[in-house]
């Protein structure tokens, strides 16, 4: 049975509930539904894209930490009713020496913070998260990388060691891509991220970050934050995660116990036509343009929008 929704809406079912706020907005199942029983589009809806990415975490403390996971990156589309609320959750990096970040949230959807490096102070197989950490090696064993979340990222590579002092951490996992495991004789590169253009201009987010280097260099994040990892001399500590990006740190080279370094932030940004009007009130203090025919809102603390 067909009914009529506030906003005059026209619909055989009945909105998705935001579990976080409350609000109704209409899921790509909605969509369908409203598509097969004529009723799509529906008067009023205001269609939306989003860009959705957790914290990157820190890269693994120690001789030849892995470096850490990048934050899951979620990017899709919805549509949600006039005067509807929704909460918008950005995600921390995680702290250095194998500290996962937290995750973001909007629209019902979560992203996932990256899973942790590991290393000589965490003596572990990297994190799982929304892309896995990379593993490190101490002694005689090598670590593996962490599992990433389908949709959202990759594993990380594994740690090397021969048992007589070559110790390199293997790379974060990367939105886009795979963490590079180490060798004896190379350090694990950050899995790269993925490219986004929703904010007006293509940007790289959920780099993982590169493996640290006991023996030989530290290799390079992956694009979209990913920090390098520490060198076996020289700039021993890692590089952290870029602000914003959900990108992983760097894993520690020459450095014990410490050198792992930080993840980056996360990141929510929105944006729907600029024939709608611009939202009634928002909080978390977002970055807002209008470009390119959107109108487009930039978290990068946690906030709410209403539309």
């Amino acid at each position: 049975m067909v009914k009529r929704y506030t906003g005059g809406i026209i619909s055989p079912i009945a909105p998705t509930t935001n579990v976080q706020s409350g609000s109704a907005f209409w899921s790509s199942v909605n969509q369908l539904q409203g598509k097969q029983a004529g009723n799509w589009p529906i008067a009023g809806a205001i269609p939306f894209d989003y860009l959705i990415v957790g914290g990157g975490a820190g890269g693994g403390g120690g001789n030849g930490g892995g470096g850490g996971g990048a934050g899951g990156v979620i990017i899709g589309s919805t549509t949600v009713l006039p005067g509807s609320t929704t909460t918008i959750t950005v995600g921390a990096g995680g702290s250095g020496q194998s500290s996962t970040g937290t995750s973001s949230s909007a629209f019902s959807l979560t992203a996932l913070a990256g899973g942790a490096g590991s290393g000589e102070t965490n003596l572990s197989a990297g994190g799982n998260g929304g892309s896995g950490g990379g593993g490190g090696s101490v002694g005689s064993t090598n670590h593996a990388g962490g599992t990433g979340t389908a949709g959202q990222g990759n594993n990380g590579g594994s740690g090397s060691t021969n048992g007589v002092g070559f110790r390199n951490g293997g790379g974060g996992g990367g939105a886009g891509a795979a963490g590079t495991s180490a060798t004896n004789s190379v350090s694990g590169a950050g899995g790269v991220g993925i490219s986004s253009s929703i904010s007006g201009t293509a940007t790289f987010y959920g780099g993982g970050g590169g493996g640290g280097g006991y023996t030989v260099a530290g290799s390079a994040g992956g694009s979209g934050g990913g920090g390098a990892g520490g060198n076996n001399s020289g700039t021993t500590t890692g590089t952290a995660g870029t602000a914003n990006t959900g990108g992983g740190g760097g894993g520690g080279g020459n450095s014990y116990p410490g050198g792992g370094a930080s993840g980056g932030s996360g990141v929510v940004i929105v944006r729907y036509p600029d024939s709608f009007p611009a939202a009634t009130s928002t909080t978390g203090s977002p970055t807002i343009t209008v470009t390119g025919g959107y109108r487009i809102y930039r978290f990068t603390g946690s906030g709410s929008i209403t539309f």
